[in-house]
């Protein structure tokens, strides 16, 4: 009995002494968010999906620091490249006399559709035989087009959607509804996106190339959904400054 004594206090001291040693156990959605910075939508639980919605809801005042910047951020960007956007804008005229700008649909914060507008990049006639995803290499992008897509510059008109107040500089990339109503239906868990306003740039935009494929979208969700639960203004300064290395290599892409 006394040595059976002896053994449990002498077990007990090594527990007390090692406590602090012992690691908590991980989910498999913390371990795979922690080490690759995205969460695919495969790994949710209902616990996920609460945290989110709870997150994106609160009207803090990092929402708040993030709206002055959008604003502040987009007026000195716009003043700034008003200039190259003239010259830019007699380019687009010359190479085939079509219009400048081009219009399009989006779906925006909560499912709500805008409209956006871009330099336009293809021939007038790109989508006569209907709407398709814009590929690497399309050949409906012109040549001044090519030069607008690899430094992102035909993006620039947005700046006014920010400003009004229907997107922000960093969040998700808003697509088009033809097809968002696809990925709906092909991937689940895919309206989280509606929860924050779109971006211009995002996580998935500085982490994975243009898609165009249902599986390039819903890999880009998975970082489009880390952003949406991780949300501060230090990671949307990071997004930014990621931006400005993916336009300046045009095919650097990758977390790090």
């Amino acid at each position: 009995i006394d040595h059976e004594d002896k053994i449990g206090k002498t077990y007990n001291s090594l527990i007390d002494k090692n406590i602090e040693n012992i690691k908590q156990i991980s989910t498999i959605e913390d371990w795979y968010e922690a080490n690759f910075e995205r969460i695919p939508v495969d790994l949710f639980t209902l616990e996920n999906i609460s945290q989110i919605k709870q997150k994106s809801s609160k009207n803090n005042i990092t929402n708040k620091v993030k709206r002055i910047g959008d604003i502040l951020l987009s007026l000195v960007l716009l003043i700034l490249f008003f200039p190259l956007s003239l010259v830019v804008s007699i380019l687009i005229w010359l190479e085939d006399k079509g219009p400048v700008f081009y219009k399009q649909k989006r779906v925006g914060l909560n499912g709500k559709i805008f409209n956006i507008y871009k330099f336009r990049s293809m021939n007038i006639n790109a989508e006569v035989e209907g709407i398709k995803w814009a590929t690497k290499n399309d050949p409906r992008t012109t040549f001044i087009g090519k030069i607008l897509r690899k430094t992102r510059f035909d993006e620039i008109p947005q700046l006014f959607s920010v400003l009004k107040g229907e997107m922000s500089l960093i969040g998700p990339r808003p697509e088009r509804p033809e097809i968002e109503k696809i990925l709906k239906e092909k991937i689940k868990h895919y309206n989280l996106k509606y929860l924050i306003k779109p971006g211009l740039s995002g996580w998935a935009q500085v982490n994975y190339p243009y898609g165009s494929s249902i599986e390039d979208s819903k890999y880009k969700l998975s970082f489009d959904i880390f952003y949406i639960k991780n949300k501060t203004v230090f990671l949307d300064f990071i997004i930014f400054l990621k931006t400005i290395r993916v336009v300046f290599n045009f095919h650097r892409f990758g977390s790090n």
